[in-house]
């Protein structure tokens, strides 16, 4: 992609007036990025979460040993040069382990998104437009969610769904939209009221038509947002489940369940649960930098 001919790239980006929509897409990314860029811890944020995407996309690679293979003949080994950060009770390299579950917590990671950021923008964009008794129901639903604590809810389904990873994604996926739906629902009560609405119901849209069209882009920025500070939690969550033996079963690799191994040898082989704790914290420290810088890129409340 090249700029116009006789025109620079800064000019392309920065033209008071967008020349077509894909030039307006391309300067609304340039203008985000300008002061996600020159804030340097969400520029650390974002270094460690695609660290971690590329560890898990070259996991076969990057790993040493096998995620599952079991050696009784190092069982409980320290740091060596065969097992850099030393094996668990089963012989299991915690390396290689920790390689492999970057897939796992990305798994979770995206498909909670996948679950979360749908049903709590439809629901709020869709109670804060109608209004109403439509309304009053939905965020009736809505606070019956947010009654309960996140984690105790996710825990609940889990175990009348079963344990395995799938459900717990389904879970914590479940658990998760109210926060997302309230926020909608306030950025929509906002944009209701603004012109181009009322252009739109003048000229015969459908209401779902201005929903969906009109009003769910408008909201799209603030609930990315959210939803990148709210992986933190996520992980947190998913991490407790597999320590509770709830997510994902044995011997498959996932941080939470490692921590779950090693807490009956914290005191003499500490590496075994205190790797994987390391790693969830680097990577909910990393999500928490990351949303911070988007939320000043990204919602237009954070620059006024």
């Amino acid at each position: 992609m090249r700029a116009p001919t006789g025109t620079t790239w800064r000019e392309y980006l920065t033209a008071a007036t967008p020349t077509s929509r894909r030039h307006a897409t391309v300067q609304r990314v340039y203008l985000a990025w300008v002061p996600f860029s020159r804030n340097p811890t969400a520029i650390v944020g974002l270094v460690i979460v695609a660290l971690v995407v590329a560890v898990a996309m070259f996991a076969p690679w990057l790993a040493s040993h096998s995620p599952i293979a079991q050696d009784l003949s190092y069982r409980l080994a320290p740091s060596t040069a065969a097992h850099w950060l030393g094996t668990d009770e089963l012989g299991r390299d915690i390396y290689s382990r920790l390689v492999w579950g970057t897939r796992t917590v990305l798994r979770v990671i995206f498909l909670v998104a996948v679950i979360t950021g749908p049903i709590g923008l439809i629901v709020g964009a869709a109670a804060g437009y109608v209004g109403g008794w439509w309304d009053a129901a939905l965020m009736r639903i809505t606070d019956i969610f947010l009654a309960f604590p996140r984690l105790i809810l996710a825990l609940a389904l889990t175990s009348a769904l079963g344990p395995g990873i799938d459900n717990a994604i389904i879970a914590i996926g479940l658990t998760g939209w109210p926060p997302l739906a309230r926020l909608a629902r306030a950025e929509t009560l906002t944009i209701r009221s603004s012109d181009f609405i009322a252009a739109a119901r003048v000229v015969g849209a459908s209401a779902s038509r201005i929903v969906f069209r009109h009003v769910m882009p408008l909201c799209m920025p603030s609930l990315i947002v959210r939803l990148t500070l709210d992986m933190a939690g996520v992980i947190l969550i998913a991490a407790g489940l597999g320590f509770l033996g709830l997510g994902a079963q044995p011997p498959q690799p996932e941080w939470g369940a490692m921590i779950a191994s090693g807490r009956k040898f914290v005191f003499d082989q500490w590496w075994i649960a205190a790797y994987p704790g390391i790693a969830i914290c680097i990577l909910s420290l990393g999500f928490n930098l990351f949303g911070d810088g988007l939320r000043d890129a990204l919602d237009p409340k954070a620059s006024t």
